[in-house]
C-alpha cells in the first residue's frame, strides 16, 4: 500500500464541522434532539417545480451529459431572474453556466481565475467552505473582520483598506452566511473601491440574496459603477428555493472570462443533474410564485423567537440568512467546549465554527431554518442549563 501521507494542498483544509455534528445528531436517535448545525430547511421547495421535476424524470434530454453548460430554459430563467434583480442585461449563451451546486461555481471560479500565492479577501467570519476551496486551488486567504454588536454585524472598512495588495487576484463576499450580515450600501462601496484599486475579480455568493429581514433592501454589486465587468455572480436553487438536493447552481459573469470557467466546469463535475434542471427553471420563472414571501416570514419569525429566548447570552441578530452565532468566549469556554455541552446536556445539535476564519472559531452556529417555532421556544433554558 502507497504511503498514506496528506498531499500539502489538504494541510490547511479541516473540514467543515458540520459533518462530525450532523453525523452525531443522526446517531443519536433523538427525537427530542435541536437540530441546529445543519444548513436545511423544513419549508417544502415550490410545488411548480416538484411537479416539474416529476414530469422530466422520464424524459430522454435528462438523462444526458449535454448540454455541457446547462438546459436552455435553465440559463435563460437564471438571467431573467438576475436581471430583475440588478437591472442588467445578460447574454445567456455566452454569460451563464449551470453547475452542479453553487459552492462547486465556487471552487470552478477559483481554479479558473487564481494562481498559487494570490491572495484572496474574505470576511471573518465566513463559510469554511469557500476557505477550504481558495487553499485547495493555491490561493491565500486574507481575512476581513466583521464587527459584532447589539444591532447585528458590519464589515469592518478599516480592515477591509488595508487588506488589498499587489497580490489581491480576488474578493469573495457571501452576506448572509454564516453570521446573518447584509451589507449597506457603504460596505458594498468600500469593497467595489478596493476591487477597482487592486485589479480583482469580485465573486459575490447570492446564495442567500433575498433571504433579508426587516425590509432591508437587496444591493446587487454589479450596480456599482465600473462593477459589472469584474462582478462574477453564484448562486444556487439550495436557499431561496429550498430545493437543496437538486444540486444546481450557477455562474454569471462577463464573457471575457466565462470560457475559462467553462473549461474548469467540464473537467470538474462534467454536467449538472438533467432531471433537476426543469424544476429548477419552472422556481425560477414562478417569480413571486415561488413561496420565498411566505418562507421569510417563517424563517424571521424562528429567528425572533431563538433571539428573545437568547436575550441574556451573547448572540448577534442576524438580519439575513438562516443561521445566528453565540461568542462561547463570553461564556468562558471554546466553541468546540460549549457545542459538545449543548448536544450532550441539552440535546442541541450545533456546529463549532473551527476552520471558519481567525476570531470565528470563539463561535457557535445555530440554524434556525429547520425547526418549527414551538421546538425553540424553551432553547434559553436548555442552553442556561448546560451552562451551569
Amino acid at each position: 500500500m502507497p504511503r498514506c501521507k496528506k498531499v500539502s494542498r489538504l494541510e490547511n483544509v479541516p473540514g467543515i464541522g458540520v459533518d462530525r455534528m450532523g453525523n452525531a445528531a443522526d446517531a443519536a436517535q433523538d427525537p427530542e434532539m435541536l437540530r441546529l448545525e445543519n444548513m436545511d430547511t423544513d419549508i417544502p421547495p415550490p410545488a411548480i417545480a416538484l411537479e416539474a421535476t416529476r414530469q422530466g424524470i422520464g424524459k430522454d434530454e435528462n438523462n444526458s451529459y449535454l448540454p455541457f453548460f446547462g438546459q436552455d430554459v435553465l440559463r435563460q430563467a437564471v438571467i431573467n431572474r438576475i436581471s430583475r434583480i440588478n437591472g442588467l442585461p445578460y447574454d445567456w449563451r455566452s454569460e451563464c453556466i449551470i453547475t452542479a451546486g453553487g459552492m462547486s461555481g465556487i471552487l470552478n471560479c477559483l481554479l479558473a481565475l487564481i494562481e498559487p500565492g494570490d491572495e484572496v479577501i474574505v470576511t471573518d467570519p465566513v463559510y469554511a467552505g469557500i476557505i477550504n476551496r481558495i487553499r485547495i486551488a493555491g490561493g491565500i486567504t486574507k481575512f476581513v473582520p466583521l464587527i459584532p454588536s447589539s444591532n447585528g454585524w458590519r464589515l469592518d472598512l478599516e480592515a477591509l483598506k488595508k487588506a488589498g495588495s499587489t497580490k489581491t487576484k480576488m474578493v469573495v463576499m457571501s452576506p448572509g452566511f454564516p453570521s446573518g450580515i447584509s451589507f449597506n450600501q457603504q460596505e458594498w462601496d468600500a469593497v467595489a473601491e478596493l476591487c477597482k484599486k487592486t485589479d480583482a475579480w469580485l465573486l459575490y455568493d447570492a446564495a442567500l440574496e433575498r433571504i433579508i429581514y426587516d425590509n432591508r433592501p437587496i444591493i446587487h454589486p454589479a450596480t456599482l459603477p465600473d462593477m459589472r465587468e469584474r462582478t462574477i455572480t453564484v448562486g444556487a436553487a439550495s436557499k431561496e428555493l429550498r430545493m437543496i438536493g437538486w444540486r444546481i447552481g450557477w455562474v454569471v459573469g462577463p464573457q471575457a472570462i466565462m470560457n475559462d470557467i467553462g473549461l474548469v466546469s467540464i473537467s470538474n463535475v462534467v454536467c449538472q443533474t438533467g432531471i433537476s434542471m426543469a424544476g429548477v427553471a419552472a422556481a425560477l420563472n414562478a417569480q413571486e410564485k415561488d413561496g420565498l414571501k411566505e418562507a421569510l416570514a417563517i424563517w424571521q419569525e424562528r429567528r425572533d423567537v431563538l433571539m428573545h429566548e437568547l436575550k441574556d447570552l451573547p448572540v448577534m441578530p442576524p438580519h439575513a440568512g438562516w443561521s445566528l452565532l453565540m461568542d462561547a468566549s463570553q461564556l468562558g469556554m471554546s466553541s468546540q467546549e460549549l457545542s459538545q455541552r449543548l448536544f450532550e446536556k441539552s440535546k442541541i445539535a450545533s456546529t463549532p465554527m473551527f476552520g471558519w476564519g481567525d476570531q470565528a472559531v470563539k463561535y457557535v452556529r445555530f440554524v434556525y431554518a429547520n425547526e418549527p417555532k414551538e421546538r425553540l421556544i424553551g432553547i434559553g433554558a436548555k442552553i442556561k442549563k448546560a451552562l451551569k
